[in-house]
């Protein structure tokens, strides 16, 4: 026979569940109050971590700023310093173009330092230029002669009679001279077919053999 329920039964299973359901808020309303201190502290990790980042960009860009104004200052002074080694080598060559190659042959009465045409698109500077009535010789001169130097003034001398076309008809030989000559450079040029000049003693001389053929333009 069963027990008949009585209120009070209802009663107690209504406050047993009261209960349960109090204990589940509770934890809830705790995870949720877990969850927003999480969130608050990963926001304030998050609101340094970018404050940090901006900081180390600002940082950046100023060293970067200034990385440049250095790098600027030093080509500066690097051009200033080969314009004015340049300049030596010229001042070091001029006196002797007209011995040096009127002993190779070419007959070459006038000198040039130098010489400019701002002709527009085809704008040119020679360093050193010396012509006769039917020859010049245009003379490249480095500090420290390379390849690319060798190279580039080859292209010069395919464009100088368009540069300078009073000289259309003239035989163009090329000459380069250094200080300084990176190994082996001085064989390279002179298998282009240009003359070489280097120091001698206290001048400089023409460092091409008497089987050297030079290059015309």
């Amino acid at each position: 026979m069963t027990t008949p329920v009585t209120i009070e039964d209802i009663y107690k299973l209504f406050e047993r569940s009261q209960e349960k359901l109090d204990k589940s808020i509770a934890e809830a309303d705790r995870r949720f109050a877990e969850s927003d201190r999480r969130f608050a502290e990963s926001d304030r990790r998050a609101t340094e971590s970018r404050a940090e980042l901006e900081r180390l960009i600002v940082e950046r860009e100023k060293s970067l700023a200034k990385l440049e104004r250095t790098v600027e200052r030093t080509s500066k002074a690097i051009d200033a310093l080969t314009t004015r080694w340049g300049r030596f080598v010229e001042e070091l060559v001029e006196p002797a173009v007209l011995r040096l190659f009127q002993e190779k042959g070419i007959d070459v009465k006038e000198v040039y330092p130098r010489a400019r045409t701002k002709r527009q698109g085809a704008a040119m500077e020679i360093d050193i230029l010396a012509i006769d009535d039917t020859e010049l010789v245009l003379v490249e001169c480095k500090s420290r002669l390379s390849k690319d130097d060798v190279d580039e003034f080859i292209e010069k001398l395919k464009r100088f009679k368009i540069s300078f076309p009073h000289y259309k008809d003239y035989q163009a030989y090329g000459a380069v001279a250094g200080i300084e000559i990176n190994e082996g450079i001085d064989r390279y040029a002179y298998r282009q077919g240009l003359f070489v000049i280097k120091p001698s003693g206290d001048n400089v001389a023409i460092a091409n053999d008497e089987d050297f053929k030079p290059s015309y333009w």
